[in-house]
């Protein structure tokens, strides 16, 4: 009968901590939305970043040629110049496994391609 009473224990113990381990990781785990909230803020920021640079290596271009056409981008920018013509110019890199675009001049970056 302690054996019966010792087994009942052990798998109520098991139950209650699988129960607690599922409330903690849907909660806190990988795919919470608080998880998921600050990985896409961490990839918007280092495409930020990644789009900085090239945006001022733009500037001057225009500020040289008049137009965007034909601007060439710093080498390992790790940044695509999509789209350039007289008046605007479409930016896209990848960050982690995320695409992201800026439109410009004096765009934000966004999420998915040009």
């Amino acid at each position: 009968m302690t054996r019966l009473f010792g087994l009942v224990a052990v798998l109520a113990a098991l139950v209650v901590g699988v129960y607690l381990y599922a409330v903690q990781t849907r909660d806190a785990g990988p795919t919470s939305s608080s998880a998921t909230s600050a990985e896409a803020q961490a990839v918007t920021t280092a495409a930020a970043t990644n789009f900085e640079g090239v945006t001022a290596a733009l500037q001057a271009w225009f500020a040289e040629n008049g137009t965007y056409a034909g601007a060439v981008l710093p080498p390992g920018s790790a940044v695509v110049l999509v789209r350039a013509d007289t008046s605007g110019y479409c930016l896209q890199t990848t960050a982690g496994a995320a695409v992201e675009h800026e439109v410009g001049p004096g765009g934000q970056p966004q999420p998915g391609p040009c």
